[in-house]
């Protein structure tokens, strides 16, 4: 079998590894993602009803797509994909966060392939889907490119890749670290490093050397008055969210 080169973060996985137990807390460490669920979940689910002609007002919409949520941490994303029909791997490469996610899916009557490994392991295994969620993990890696590659690797022809993360600037600085880290302590201080934030053009430079072509990307906004999370087509300057696709080969 083929080894495949990581792109992990050693550092980066042990900061989420000790918050492996509260996933599922709504008021706990990962409130910030309990918070931003809806608005990212309606972005995916409209992105993969869009690309593959699906009705999400039919009972399971998604029903023969397999879905790759790459990073899946406690399953916030992977439980929904599941209960809307998809076949679903939850991949991590914390070690203590799949337990969590197992037992989780279990209590919520839902069949979930958890695993304890990494995208360059996976494309090196020959693994493919229709969709990659690839949400918050690619400002955590050691080199994106590399990392953003094998996503672009694990998806058929004709696949989606839905890739979220933070932007660079003096904004997101104030907002993503000292906002949430130091003023609203919704996240442990050192959880996130700014020099890791990545800028829409750069991501978009990445995704297309990757080998995929983005086709949209919208910003996440938080609106402090009603405290609650929306997409934005202009503000992309913290949080925000991008959809590309891998071209089927030229007949």
């Amino acid at each position: 079998m083929q080894t495949a080169q990581s792109t992990v973060d050693p550092a980066e996985v042990a900061k989420f590894e000790a918050m492996a137990a509260e996933w599922w807390d709504p008021k706990g460490k990962f409130k910030p993602l309990h918070m931003l669920n809806p608005c990212r979940l309606s972005y995916i689910t409209r992105q993969i009803a869009a690309e593959f002609n699906r009705d999400l007002q039919d009972a399971l919409p998604f029903q023969g797509l397999r879905v790759l949520d790459i990073g899946c941490g406690g399953g916030l994303l992977a439980e929904p994909m599941a209960r809307l029909g998809a076949t679903v791997v939850g991949a991590d490469a914390a070690e203590r966060n799949i337990p969590v996610a197992r037992v989780h899916a279990q209590q919520s009557g839902l069949e979930i392939d958890y695993r304890h490994t990494t995208a360059e392991a996976m494309a090196a295994d020959g693994e493919q889907f229709d969709v990659v969620l690839n949400m918050e993990v690619v400002e955590h890696v050691a080199d994106p490119l590399a990392y953003l590659t094998a996503c672009q690797q694990l998806l058929k022809p004709g696949g989606l890749m839905v890739c979220s993360t933070i932007n660079r600037n003096p904004k997101s600085f104030a907002m993503a670290i000292i906002g949430a880290e130091y003023v609203m302590r919704w996240l442990p201080k050192g959880t996130h490093e700014w020099n890791k934030f990545i800028t829409p053009d750069e991501l978009f430079d990445l995704i297309r050397n990757a080998g995929l072509a983005p086709v949209d990307r919208k910003g996440f906004v938080f609106n402090p008055i009603t405290w609650q999370w929306s997409l934005s087509d202009r503000d992309l300057s913290v949080n925000y969210v991008t959809a590309s696709l891998k071209q089927a080969p030229s007949a």
